[in-house]
C-alpha cells in the first residue's frame, strides 16, 4: 500500500482501543490485547496496525514514558496518528510528547488531573489540532479557563464538546487584551 492510499483509506478504519483495560504504563500496550469493534482491524505486513486513532481513555496512566517507541511497534504510519484518547486518567500535565504528532486533529486530555493552564501552551505547535477536550480537569476551575484555551489554540473548531463560536472567539480575544500583557521587547545597550 503506498503513502498516499494510506493517507485516503485509513481515516476510515476503527480506532485501536485499549479502553478500560487497567493500563498502567504505556508499555503494557505491547502485551495487551486492542478490544475488538464492530469493523476488524486491518494490519500491514508486518502486522502493525493501519489506523489514525489511538484510544487509551479509562485507564490508569500517570504519564506517557516511551509513548513514541510503543506507538512505533504498534502503527504502521505513527507520523499519522489523528486521534489520540487520553482521557479519565491520571495525567497531571500534557507530556510534550503529544506535540510530536503533527497530523493530530483531536486529542481527548478530559477527566484527568491537569493542575496548571499553562501546560495548554505545548498545544499550540501543533498546526491540525481541531478538536480539544480539557473538561473535568483542576485547571478547569481556573478564572478565564475557556478564553485562555481558545486564546492559546485559535485553530480549535471544537473545545469540551462544545463547537466554538465567532462570539466565544470575540470573549476570548477580549479576555486575552485585558488579562495577558505583551511581552516586552527588550533592547540590548550594545546594539545601539
Amino acid at each position: 500500500m503506498s503513502k498516499q492510499d494510506y493517507m485516503n483509506t485509513s481515516v476510515q478504519e476503527p480506532p485501536l482501543d485499549y479502553s478500560f483495560r487497567s493500563i498502567h504504563v504505556i508499555q503494557d500496550l505491547t502485551s495487551e490485547e486492542p478490544r475488538s469493534g464492530l469493523r476488524p482491524l486491518r494490519h500491514s505486513k508486518s502486522g502493525k496496525s493501519l489506523t489514525q486513532s489511538l484510544w487509551l481513555n479509562n485507564n490508569i496512566l500517570n504519564d506517557l514514558r516511551d509513548f513514541n517507541h510503543v506507538v512505533s511497534l504498534l502503527l504502521e504510519h505513527p507520523e499519522n496518528l489523528a486521534w489520540i484518547d487520553l482521557s479519565f486518567n491520571d495525567l497531571t500535565s500534557i507530556d510534550p510528547v503529544l506535540t510530536t504528532f503533527f497530523n493530530l486533529s483531536v486529542l481527548y486530555l478530559h477527566g484527568n488531573s491537569i493542575q496548571r493552564l499553562g501546560e495548554v501552551n505545548k498545544l499550540a505547535v501543533l498546526p491540525r489540532l481541531r478538536s480539544l477536550t480539557l473538561h473535568g480537569n483542576p485547571i478547569e476551575e481556573e478564572k478565564g479557563y475557556r478564553q485562555y484555551v481558545l486564546c492559546t489554540l485559535p485553530r480549535i473548531t471544537t473545545f469540551d464538546f462544545s463547537g466554538v463560536t465567532k462570539a466565544d472567539r470575540a470573549t476570548a480575544e477580549v479576555w486575552k487584551h485585558m488579562n495577558i500583557k505583551p511581552k516586552k521587547v527588550r533592547i540590548k545597550q550594545n546594539a545601539l
